[in-house]
């Protein structure tokens, strides 16, 4: 025994160190002759999610079946052509072009649906004065629709259709939106049919561009062409936030400037129609006009932004208060009145019984008086 010790210590004390060498210097090898078993793998860190989906498809689909076309037909009279008192002209006009005769003129657009009982926000621009409103719901079905009450000063209109297992848009909350969020716009652009345009809010609170009286609205680049007034401003998640109205460009097509009409004037005008049949207004009963250089020159005024209150009505709720002709009004409920025109909407989109704040000037003193609003007498 002493023997074979002596004749295996040098071999195998030689591959014991060989071995050893390989572990140290070559582990690939080592692990390749199932010497050694590779080392776990690491768990690789997964990626937080984006804020932002990689598809909006979700979103589209909760709110489209409640985006529908809207097809009117309005009668126009045919202009008379002074070419048609010459007899040998006559007889070039088509019978159909007859002066006197009336032509029905078809036109497109979209709506949404906010009621399970059938009541569709849409443009009031779209519907005025027309003689028919047919309305035709993404899962095929067609309506003869209802005109129900009008909001000529925000160009809304409210239509009513006789349908079952309608779907009613979810509402969104116009006072969270931010510039820069993702928006959808859902509507019939061309006759083509329901369409999705994307951008996203290029601004909010849009004054002054002489498209309705009382504006107010939320500015985007999704793309509004002709057809898609009436149509839903949606979220990223599918709630809406605002019925498209117009855009900027005067022939029709935008490169990039649309507006939609905030959900909240729509909700409220909603309500108003379908509970008094007419929108309601709150009153404050002053007449007044802009400011200007001249007159703030006048009355040593440091800005010219501000209303001048030139006459107020017999028992209003400005006579109750107190305001008096020659009173400068330079905020409402805390919110600098740059235009004369903004006051009178923050008032207009106020209700009967609220209490509102303002801060007027009298012969260079700033006061500020809470006066009740009251309806507007009816005309």
């Amino acid at each position: 025994m002493y023997k074979l010790y002596l004749f295996l210590r040098w071999p195998v004390t030689l591959g014991l160190i060989v071995a050893l060498s390989i572990l140290a210097f070559k582990p690939q090898l080592a692990m390749q002759w199932g010497l050694i078993s590779a080392p776990p793998q690491k768990a690789q860190q997964s990626q937080p999610p984006s804020d932002e989906p990689s598809s909006y498809a979700r979103a589209v689909s909760k709110a489209s079946a409640s985006v529908v076309n809207i097809y009117t037909q309005k009668a126009t009279q045919i202009r008379r052509n002074p070419m048609y008192k010459d007899p040998y002209f006559r007889r070039y006009y088509d019978s159909s072009d007859v002066p006197g005769q009336n032509r029905l003129m078809s036109a497109r657009g979209s709506g949404v649906i906010v009621t399970d009982t059938g009541y569709i926000l849409t443009s009031n621009h779209l519907v005025d004065g027309v003689n028919a409103i047919v309305v035709a719901l993404q899962d095929g079905r067609n309506a003869k629709a209802e005109l129900k009450g009008v909001n000529q000063e925000s160009d809304l209109a409210i239509l009513k259709i006789d349908l079952d297992n309608l779907t009613p848009v979810s509402f969104g909350n116009v006072n969270t939106v931010r510039v820069g969020d993702v928006v959808l716009a859902i509507g019939n652009p061309f006759g083509l049919g329901q369409t999705v345009t994307q951008g996203i809010i290029s601004a909010t609170g849009r004054r002054g561009l002489n498209i309705s009286k009382y504006e107010n609205f939320i500015q985007t680049d999704a793309a509004i062409n002709p057809g898609n007034s009436g149509g839903a401003l949606i979220d990223s998640e599918g709630n809406l936030l605002g019925i498209n109205t117009a855009n900027l460009d005067e022939t029709g097509y935008t490169g990039g400037i649309g507006f939609a009409i905030p959900v909240d004037i729509a909700i409220q005008t909603l309500n108003d129609i379908i509970e008094f049949g007419r929108v309601i207004r709150g009153w404050l009963g002053v007449k007044g006009f802009n400011l200007n250089e001249q007159i703030a020159q006048r009355f040593s005024l440091e800005s010219k932004a501000g209303m001048l209150i030139t006459d107020v009505d017999n028992d209003s709720p400005a006579d109750k208060a107190g305001l008096k002709p020659g009173d400068i009004i330079t905020r409402i409920n805390n919110q600098q009145i740059s235009n004369g025109n903004w006051g009178v909407q923050e008032i207009a989109e106020s209700r009967p019984g609220d209490k509102v704040s303002i801060e007027y000037l009298r012969k260079g003193l700033l006061q500020v008086i809470e006066v009740v609003l009251a309806s507007p007498p009816l005309a």
